[in-house]
């Protein structure tokens, strides 16, 4: 275990907390994260994690600026994807996954092609929704832990995967926080419109 893996791990674990409450927070303490992630992994050869640090790192100043303002000047509410566009884009993330998984493994010595491909694909996913404040986030996060979980484990990188086992339950506390603010936004939209 290196200095860089501990210091990645902290940063991340205070930023993926920061998500599950609901916090701006979360978005500078992952770009500080994710460009120290993105050197651990380049160490421990797993590219397709290091591409996914770089759109973290982009997203994450989009993700701040989103949840400051996305919504006509004022904060961005929790609400729904819906089961639509999960079930479309899902199968649309493994085709690009094992394509990229191909990719990888013809043209570089990467380990673990396709698992390391689908932490990316679902990740990218996963933090789409994560800016529009989607619920449904937190589906595709659960997903990506399963996966990340035991590839890192693998890489010896144990921390990171202890910490992944414990982010697939922040993400599980996370969707029914937000899910209770969901239904929170919805009684106040309702008393709203019933007032006029």
């Amino acid at each position: 275990m290196s200095a860089l893996e501990i210091a990645s791990n902290l940063i991340i674990t205070i930023s993926i907390l920061l998500a599950g409450r609901n916090s701006v927070h979360t978005w500078w303490t992952g770009i500080i994260g994710c460009i120290l992630f993105g050197l651990l992994f380049f160490q421990a050869q797993l590219y397709a994690d290091v591409t996914l640090q770089l759109f973290f790192v982009v997203t994450s100043a989009y993700g701040w600026i989103l949840w400051r303002r996305g919504n006509n000047g004022q904060a961005k509410p929790v609400s729904r994807a819906g089961l639509r566009y999960v079930a479309l884009i899902s199968p649309l993330g493994l085709l690009i996954a094992s394509l990229y998984a191909l990719m990888l493994h013809r043209f570089t010595d990467a380990y673990a092609p396709l698992l390391d491909s689908l932490v990316l694909t679902f990740s990218v996913i996963a933090q789409w929704l994560l800016m529009q404040r989607r619920l449904e986030a937190w589906w595709f996060w659960l997903l990506v832990n399963t996966i990340a979980v035991p590839l890192f484990a693998s890489r010896e990188l144990y921390l990171t995967s202890f910490l992944y086992a414990c982010y697939w339950v922040n993400a599980i506390v996370a969707f029914f926080y937000w899910r209770s603010q969901l239904a929170d936004n919805t009684n106040i939209a309702t008393t709203a419109n019933a007032s006029r």
